[in-house]
């Protein structure tokens, strides 16, 4: 990797205990995405992470399951999750009245100045759930102007109406975020 242009930098969104299977918001397949983000993981000049994290009276449980509660496990990452090289770490969705579904939407941190005061052109994102904050998190960056890859292998869906998944990559891709491989990193 070429680090004189420090530019490329990779979002792990909410690879989560409780979005994994056996989890309380578990998603079909959520852990074989994994192997994936650890194995491109050094492919990127920042890593950045976000997590669900929850109060337990929040009204996002009106719409969802009790899941990733803060400072309990479920809000904890995947134990198999590479995340000894992340650079940042943000917290959503920790309002009683905020379903923090973008990273973009972090109350411990600002994203945005973030990826301003790295000169961050390359964003690609990965992780859970593609159809509501992996989809939150690349529309925010492309209203942001920032050039955004979805990177289709290491994502997973939640599927509440069959085909969600491929019916939000449809609109990430007309959106104008580029769908790619992890191969083709």
């Amino acid at each position: 990797m070429n680090k004189a242009i420090r530019n490329k930098a990779l979002l792990i969104v909410d690879v989560q205990n409780d979005f994994c299977p056996g989890g309380a918001l578990g998603v079909k397949d959520g852990d074989q995405i994994i192997p994936v983000i650890n194995n491109i993981i050094d492919k990127f000049d920042f890593v950045i992470t976000s997590q669900d994290w929850h109060p337990t009276d929040t009204v996002h449980f009106e719409k969802w399951p009790v899941h990733c509660v803060a400072n309990q496990k479920g809000s904890e990452f995947h134990p198999d999750l590479n995340i000894d090289k992340v650079d940042l770490k943000l917290l959503k969705g920790t309002a009683n009245r905020d379903d923090g579904y973008s990273a973009f939407e972090a109350t411990n941190a600002s994203l945005t100045k973030y990826i301003n005061e790295n000169h961050i052109t390359n964003l690609y994102i990965c992780g859970i759930a593609t159809d509501y904050c992996v989809k939150a998190s690349v529309l925010d960056a492309l209203e942001l102007g920032i050039h955004t890859a979805v990177i289709t292998d290491a994502i997973a869906a939640v599927n509440l109406k069959p085909g969600d998944d491929k019916k939000t990559l449809d609109e990430l891709y007309k959106s104008g975020a580029t769908l790619i491989e992890s191969a083709d990193i």
